[in-house]
């Protein structure tokens, strides 16, 4: 009975596989290398943990439609996984990454082979570590060209495409930084740069030379693929003299915007085009913190940039002018002002019937201190996060999505709620302190949906200790954002402010500051689906749930067993 029950696992995992990956997909492969590496930057030293040896990591180009296989062997001294950022995954969540969550992390010394195919996306993504601050290295670019025979964009062909990726960098091992975080119970260190490509720029010490830069030719139409990877720090982008206009965000078409800012959340990505309509010269572009809480003081305030030059061009570089720190009108007026391209490639209309409504409350909270922890002032508790005051704690000893698949009791419960367990004035700023609402319990917390049923969701922020823009991933799914606003989120009123015919699509939403979001989408991939702050602290500190989407009626709709490779807790 037990050969026979092997077997029928196995068949079924063949018949997944060849409706998943039909014999005429094309095959990409990548090998990742991760392993620790000197650098030198900021007039100093530092081991980082890096895949094959590049800071940022190898840039992938992919068709839609194809198949994707990338084998990582870890030859660094920590546990890793990497993470497809804004990638579906249908059937295929034993390659989504995020540790505890759908797979064990890769020991050192060990290896696990990701494969997925790419299914109706087309544009920029990325992909990253997801364990502990190793993404502050350990990220890079995940290009999603069109279809094989479908090569045109909804918008004019670009002389050249470059990818601009954001980043965090500290004088300092970031494993180290985070521990040494989690061990006072307060935020981690703030990074001593931000950096383009990697590379700094000129106006930190000993950067001169780790500059990045491009040479352009005049008249002529680039498309940047712009991509926040930086831990911490929501982030404003300019170039010098330019306007810039948005044809995409998180791989899906817009209609063009035209800007001369671009805000970006961790974990977002946007496509823009720059023309070189101006005098040959030299022009800077730059980034710096969006900082979206007002009490915060201390925060890494220094601009990276790099440099656009033209072809002939002798000239001094002209500097933009960034918009201040805590410019929340400003990234507000860029956030809301972005709708999707009805009808364009792979568009999705908005789902009109909704099965689960949830309104979810996203905060800071404190949780109280065990014996022997350090209880930081001024609240003599540790820091904490969480949703309808439910701070998420991973598993340790098999990943949520093994227990999903082998129906293995203790590893996570049922029964996330739909609502905060008590109503108050959420944004109220004289509540922030009130400690009757600012301890949150510990759990491991999953909302069950039915497979397919169409989920609407009330991100709500509060004021707890702060108020703050909060970047929502949701793992496995886009979705669709109807509107968003400040204050208290008013069903009467707001939701008349729906936008349900070209909504912005989108897989990392920033919940304004001291506001709310609302957002649609279809859970239509069996499996355990993981959302989180994109702020990496929060997600440390437990801002974070879990979606258990049921398998549905067919083999089409049902989670495949896990690969033979799957990594071992």
């Amino acid at each position: 009975m037990a050969r026979f029950a092997s077997f029928l696992v196995c068949a079924l995992a063949l018949i997944a596989s060849s409706f998943a990956f039909p014999a005429s997909t094309r095959t990409v492969e990548h090998t990742f290398i991760v392993k620790t590496r000197t650098v030198k930057k900021l007039c100093q030293e530092q081991l980082v943990t890096a895949v094959n040896g590049s800071l940022p990591g190898p840039k992938i180009k992919i068709r839609e439609g194809d198949i994707l296989v990338v084998h990582v062997l870890n030859e660094s001294p920590y546990n890793i996984t990497i993470h497809w950022h804004g990638v579906f995954q249908f059937l295929s969540a034993w390659a989504d990454g995020p540790e505890y969550v759908t797979q064990c992390p890769i020991q050192p010394g060990h290896s696990y082979t990701y494969r997925f195919k790419i299914t109706g996306q087309e544009g920029t993504l990325w992909w990253h570590a997801h364990s502990s601050m190793l993404r502050a290295t350990v990220y890079g670019a995940l290009i999603i060209y069109p279809r094989t025979g479908r090569s045109a964009y909804p918008f004019p062909k670009p002389h050249k495409e470059i990818p601009i990726l954001l980043g965090e960098w500290w004088n300092a091992n970031v494993v180290d930084v985070e521990n040494q975080a989690v061990a006072g119970g307060v935020a981690p260190n703030n990074s001593d740069a931000y950096t383009i490509n990697g590379k700094p720029g000129d106006l930190y010490p000993c950067s001169i030379k780790d500059t990045f830069k491009i040479k352009v030719a005049p008249g002529k139409t680039y498309l940047l693929r712009i991509i926040n990877a930086a831990l911490n720090n929501q982030l404003f982008f300019k170039i010098a003299d330019h306007k810039l206009k948005v044809v995409a965000i998180d791989a899906s078409y817009t209609n063009p915007y035209l800007t001369d800012v671009v805000v970006i959340a961790p974990g977002q990505t946007t496509d823009v085009l720059l023309t070189t309509d101006q005098p040959i010269g030299s022009y800077y572009m730059a980034a710096h913190p969006y900082i979206s809480a007002p009490t915060v003081t201390s925060f890494d305030n220094t601009t990276t940039r790099g440099l656009i030059v033209y072809h002939g061009s002798s000239s001094s570089p002209v500097m933009p002018i960034l918009p201040a720190f805590r410019d929340t009108p400003t990234a507000h007026k860029f956030y809301t002002n972005l709708t999707g391209l009805a009808g364009g490639p792979q568009w999705v209309p908005v789902p009109l019937h909704v099965d689960e409504r949830m309104f979810v409350t996203i905060g800071l909270n404190l949780v109280a201190c065990k014996a022997n922890e350090a209880c930081p002032p001024p609240f003599g508790a540790r820091m904490s996060a969480g949703m309808n005051n439910e701070s998420f704690v991973l598993p340790q000893k098999l990943s949520m999505l093994e227990a999903f698949f082998s129906n293995v009791n203790g590893i996570y419960t049922v029964g996330f709620p739909d609502h905060p367990p008590t109503k108050f004035d959420f944004t109220n700023t004289s509540l922030s302190l009130n400690t009757s609402l600012l301890f949150a319990p510990k759990s491991t917390k999953v909302k069950r949906v039915k497979y397919n049923s169409t989920v609407e969701i009330v991100y709500q922020n509060t004021a707890l200790i702060d108020v703050e823009n909060h970047p929502i991933h949701i793992h496995g799914f886009n979705f669709h954002v109807l509107a968003q606003g400040f204050g208290n989120y008013d069903v009467v009123k707001d939701s008349k402010k729906f936008n349900l015919v070209n909504p912005q699509i989108r897989n990392t939403i920033g919940v304004p500051t001291g506001g709310w979001a609302v957002i649609r989408f279809q859970a239509n991939n069996p499996g355990t689906w993981l959302v989180h702050c994109h702020l990496d602290v929060h997600l440390t500190w437990g801002l974070a749930m879990v979606f258990e989407v049921e398998n549905g009626p067919t083999p089409l709709s049902t989670l495949p067993p896990p690969p033979s490779d799957l990594p071992k807790c």
